[in-house]
Parts: structure tokens; sequence; C-alpha cells
């Protein structure tokens, strides 16, 4: 009888029950939202003090360029004052000289300082006087309501994007489209480190512990490989499916919170019947650029989106977690697996650089064959969903992933019952290609 379940229950039970999995479960999405607060909570706690800026106007035709306001203090000198008396007087943040015409010597404009002045103040300065000159030009053509005329002929455009759909037109972004590819790929390449990482310690941990020895005694080491794979999936699974329902939940409060109907069901008939009435009855007291927004996140298929990246993670782990597995039965030591793994890291890298690249050309020669190459897939195919993958594109990936690592679970069996017996030497690659030759 396979005790491979056995396997999977304990090792699955003893990592799910750990504390540490509790807290980053529970952490991670907290932490990730306020990381990307962060700079919004700087700002607040931002109590930095009212900075003095002197002003040397040597042509007397800018003192109403700048006013003061809650950041910078603008005061005016005399146009006599030297640099040898702004060197000596510390107190300014920065000192501003303008010895001449500006229309006519566009560098006659100069910013000292004692301290290194900040990039946003000297694109604050630049760009009230640019603004003030161009002003002061625009009266010189001496044309009646020049300003209103150029103003009005500014047109803002307000472009939809529209993709066809076997069910219907949709609305789409592709900001918003290359954002939840990039998250997905980003989740999916963190996942295969973290995890096959996880995978591969605990097999060097049992082998230097020699742990294994006793375990293999009643347990054939295929069975034991399989099932340390299996269980560290699940508890990944188990983090994912925490996360999405967090997600949903928080998704779900905020509508409620804010009146907003769902994007499902109920609420995506309201939002058509908003589109088609102009927005009267019900939804009269929705913000248009919230329904906008809304019916913009209506347009990406989630739905797709979860299923795919859980088939990608699944498969993508197999593959690589049986590689880590391999290596970490062949290697006495942590030090030892940088032979092994430098390879496997570039190939990551290297997927999620053309995952970067694919959010440019979703449908490109380079995106679409390591969207079935089964060591690239799971990261390139994740960056080109969200933009729209015919449906036999991803049957035939996944096809060629999950056989891939059906394969390559086989081939890291045949090192793993040799390699996790072995100690005191460290095995070349054409040792490992002979491992695999073994007889069972």
């Amino acid at each position: 009888m396979s005790k491979i379940p056995l396997i999977i229950e304990s090792e699955y039970m003893s990592r799910v029950r750990k504390k540490s999995f509790l807290i980053m479960t529970i952490l991670t999405p907290v932490l990730m939202v306020l990381l990307c607060s962060v700079p919004a909570m700087l700002t607040l706690f931002d109590n930095s003090e009212m900075r003095q800026v002197t002003i040397v106007d040597q042509t007397g035709l800018y003192e109403d360029v700048y006013a003061s306001d809650d950041e910078y203090t603008y005061t005016y000198l005399n146009s006599e004052t030297t640099t040898e008396q702004m060197r000596s007087d510390e107190e300014p943040y920065a000192y501003i000289v303008i010895t001449d015409n500006l229309l006519l010597k566009p560098n006659a404009m100069t910013i000292y300082s004692h301290k290194q002045t900040t990039a946003s103040f000297e694109i604050e300065v630049e760009s009230k006087m640019e603004e003030y000159l161009h002003d002061v030009k625009l009266a010189s053509y001496d044309i009646p309501n020049l300003q209103q005329i150029i103003e009005e002929s500014n047109v803002r455009l307000d472009v939809s994007s529209i993709r066809f759909d076997e069910e219907g037109d949709t609305q789409t972004s592709a900001g918003l489209a290359t954002a939840v590819g990039m998250i997905s790929t980003f989740l999916i390449y963190i996942f295969l480190f973290a995890y096959g990482g996880m995978v591969m310690n605990s097999v060097m941990q049992e082998k230097t512990n020699r742990i294994v020895e006793v375990m293999v005694s009643s347990v054939k080491p295929f069975d034991l490989m399989i099932g340390k794979i299996i269980s560290v999936g699940l508890v990944g699974l188990t983090q994912i499916g925490i996360w999405v329902i967090l997600i949903i939940g928080l998704g779900i409060g905020v509508s409620l919170a804010f009146g907003l109907p769902l994007l499902s069901g109920e609420g995506a008939d309201i939002m058509a019947q908003t589109q088609t009435m102009g927005g009267t009855d019900t939804t009269t007291a929705i913000d248009p650029d919230m329904l906008d927004m809304m019916q913009t996140f209506a347009g990406i298929d989630f739905t797709m989106i979860i299923i795919c990246l859980i088939l990608y993670f699944i498969g993508g782990y197999v593959l690589y977690a049986s590689l880590f597995a391999a290596i970490g039965s062949a290697v006495d030591n942590e030090a030892d697996t940088n032979q092994f793994m430098i390879p496997i890291t570039f190939i990551i890298l290297f997927a999620f650089y053309v995952g970067i690249f694919s959010a440019e050309n979703p449908e490109g020669g380079l995106a679409w064959w390591c969207s079935m190459i089964p060591f690239t897939s799971p990261i390139v195919m994740m960056v080109r969903i969200p933009f729209g993958v015919a449906v036999w594109e991803i049957i035939l990936s996944l096809v060629i992933l999950f056989a891939s690592s059906l394969g390559m679970t086989w081939v890291a069996g045949r090192i793993y019952r040799v390699g996790i017996l072995l100690y005191g030497k460290k095995p070349s690659y054409k040792e490992l290609f002979k491992w695999i030759k073994y007889k069972a």
C-alpha cells in the first residue's frame, strides 16, 4: 500500500500548524497594502520646516513670479547683493539670482545654495518662471484674447478601448491589463522560488541529519519525494486560497461601504443598464469616473486569471520543485547547490524578463513560444492572459506544462533515489545522467 498520503498529511500538517505560516499568510497581504501605501503615509508624516528662498532680481522684471506657499517663503533682496555676501549668509535655503532678461538670455538665472537643493524645488522654480515667461511672450504679440484662444484650442480626448469578444464587446484598459499581468507574473515568479526552495531545503536538512536513512527503510525514496513535493504544494495552494478569499472579501467590503454595485451578477446588469440609459435611476448617485473605472475592471476576466494562476502555479511548481528536490538530494550542504542552481535561476530570470517584455508585445513570437515552453510558460503566459489569449493556446500550454512536469518528476525521482543516500561527494552533471540510467 502506498504511503504517499501519510507522508503528505504529516508534511502538510507540520507546516500549516506553524505560527510562522499563519502569521505570514495573514500578514503578507497586509504588508503588500502597507508597502503600496508608504509614499502616501510618508507625506502625512512629513513635518518639513518652511524653507526660506531669497530672490536677487537684478532686472526688476520678475517680482510677481514667485509667491510664498506652504513649503517655501520667497523674499526679495537688493539687486546689489554679491556672491560673497550670499556665501557668508547660510540662513536661506537657496538664492535665485536673475542677471538679465530671460526671454533674451534663458541662462541668466542661477540657483545658489549651501546644501544641495532637491529636484522638486528646482522643477518648481523653473516651471513657475517658464509659465510666467510664456504668458509674457503671448502678451507681446498684442493679439486680443490670444490666451483664451489657445486654451480653447487645446483638446483633451477621452478614448475608450473596446475589445471584441464572443460574448460581446468589452471595455478594457491596456494599463490595467498590464498591471494585472505583471502582478500575476511576479506572484508566480516568487512562488516558484519560495516553495521550490522550501522543498530543496527540506530534503537537504533530512539528508544532513541522516533522518532520511531511517525513513527510506520503510518508505520508497520516490514516494518520499512525491509526498514532500505535494505537501509543500498544498501549503502554497492554501496560502493562495486564503489570499484570494481575503482579496474578494476586501473588494466586497469596499463595494458595500461605498454603495457600489458588484462587478458580477446584478451589479453587471446595473452597469449595463447605466451604459444604455445614460446613468439614470439606480446609479445616479455613483460618480461617473468611478463607474467608468468599475466598467474597466469588469473588462478583465479575473475568474479566468485566478484559475490560470492556480493551474500554472501547480504545473510550474511541480516542474521546478522536482528539480529542487533532485538538487537537494544530490548535495550535502547549501554551498554545493550553486553549481546546479545557477542554470535554473537563469531560466527563471529569463522567463521573468520575457514576461516584462511581453507586456508590450503579448502576441509576439517570443512571447508565444515562451508561453509554450514549460520552463517559461507559467511566468510568461500569466502576462498575456489579461490581454486576451485564445482558449486553445492556454489548453495547449497547460498540456505541455503538465506533461513536462510529470516527466521531470520521473527524472528527479531517479536522481533522488541514488543521491539521497550518497554522502561525501559532490556529483557532476555527468554523474547525474548516470544516476538517471541506473536500473531500479
